[in-house]
């Protein structure tokens, strides 16, 4: 049995976090692999060392000077390797860091240096191979990821270690030039890693024990989901649950290895876990609500829209011509309704709004801004009867006039629309109503 490992900035911004970290890996001889994140915050008034690394960048790149900065972010980890006693050095590494700065390396090299660094303490502390992600995780020419050359690349050198460190976060462009994931890429990298070596599981740990059925922002300690399938969490994660990485789901989906979602600072907790598909039933009728706010539906209304075939791929085409992509698109006989994030949108409204009266002809076109977007989400709704009905009482019951329903074939999730100003107020009401009440 082969496990991946992924630990979070949380998990390691201290000597005494990577101490934990350490004791959790050597408890489970199978955690054979494991990807570190750069450190994050100690405390709610500190820093992320990839956050200093962007600032400190910034200085270089104006012709500024930067050495102060940087050397603040080489007490970090100096005081990581001091904690620890290890007997590792980063002198040469940052030496090598401050010239590359100079020599305007890029904003992704200099935030990549996070990862890169704590994944030489892991492999040291550890006593495990350091394995630079540069040399094994490739980017093509429009900066996606090369998933071909990446897993047959990696799993050649994987098969060459028995246990070996992995930063997570970033590889190498087509140009020959350190490249990023996106903001929380870590998981990704330990999601390629757990393809590459066929893992059993992977292990992302954070400061979380696990998903949950709502945010804790909104809701007051949220029920732990146990068990999700990964169409759920993909769906929870795109509307805002911010456990994993979206993009993280799709390397494991492919080879069929399940996620568990596991908690540093309690590693006795079960976590969530993450599965292709369950005959677990859920132990609500949602598995979990998400949402996200800031965005404007543009309603488009034509007589006889039904009957004019190529209707939908002309008004959509005036989004794309100005750049904008589109959330969700529910409709009617003689309407449609597009619904796009508003601050992507406002810049371009009136081109957006001309290219379809140019394109499709309509009668009326009509705005509204300042909207919330929900997705109620769960597998188990599929066979439990009156779900929309339910999401409806409680909304009225909770005074919140609904904008939008949109409900797919699959009967996997509902989005509600609803004002900026109900949106707490509707997610609090639909939880209360599956979670709390259950009726």
């Amino acid at each position: 049995m082969v496990k991946v490992v992924k630990f979070g900035g949380s998990s390691l911004a201290s000597a005494e976090q990577f101490a934990k970290v350490g004791d959790i890996i050597r408890a489970d001889e199978s955690r054979k692999y494991v990807v570190p994140s750069a450190p994050g915050k100690r405390n709610s008034r500190d820093t992320k060392v990839t956050d200093m690394l962007y600032a400190c960048y910034a200085k270089a790149e104006a012709g500024e000077e930067f050495r102060v900065p940087l050397m603040k972010i080489k007490e970090r980890y100096d005081s990581i390797i001091n904690g620890l006693g290890l007997k590792v050095t980063l002198d040469e590494e940052f030496k090598t860091i401050s010239k590359n700065f100079k020599e305007k390396a890029g904003a992704d090299y200099a935030a990549s240096r996070g990862e890169y660094l704590n994944g030489i303490l892991m492999a040291d502390y550890l006593g495990y191979e350091f394995i630079d992600s540069a040399t094994v995780i490739f980017f093509d020419e429009e900066g996606n990821l090369d998933a071909d050359k990446t897993d047959k690349v990696l799993a050649k050198k994987l098969s060459e270690c028995e246990k070996a460190v992995i930063p997570g976060f970033y590889g190498i462009g087509a140009d020959g030039r350190v490249k990023t994931f996106s903001r929380g890429g870590s998981d990704i990298t330990g999601s390629i890693v757990a393809k590459a070596c066929h893992a059993s599981l992977y292990e992302n740990w954070t400061d979380v024990s696990g998903c949950l059925v709502a945010d804790p922002r909104i809701i007051d300690n949220p029920q732990p989901i146990h068990v999700i399938t990964y169409r759920e969490l993909r769906e929870l994660s795109y509307m805002g649950a911010s456990v994993l990485h979206e993009d993280a789901v799709f390397p494991v989906r492919k080879a069929g290895i399940p996620i568990n979602i596991r908690n540093t600072n309690d590693p006795e907790a079960e976590g969530t876990l993450i599965v292709e598909s369950t005959c677990q039933k859920p132990e609500y009728t949602i598995t979990g609500i998400a949402g996200k706010k800031g965005f404007v539906a543009v309603s488009i209304d034509k007589d006889m829209m039904n009957s004019e075939v190529g209707f939908c791929r002309k008004a959509l085409q005036a989004f794309e011509e100005n750049g904008i992509s589109i959330e969700h698109m529910p409709s009617g006989i003689d309407t449609m309704t597009v619904f796009v994030h508003q601050e992507e949108f406002e810049g371009k409204e009136q081109q957006v709004i001309s290219s379809i009266r140019r394109l499709t002809h309509p009668d009326v076109i009509d705005l509204e801004a300042d909207l919330g977007l929900i997705a109620v989400v769960g597998r188990g709704m599929k066979s439990t009867r009156g779900t929309a009905g339910r999401i409806f009482s409680a909304l009225a019951h909770a005074n919140i006039n609904v904008k939008m329903i949109d409900q797919g074939s699959s009967e996997l999730n509902i989005i509600i629309g609803v004002s900026n100003d109900d949106f707490e107020a509707a997610i609090k009401a639909i939880y209360d109503i599956f979670v709390e009440t259950r009726l």
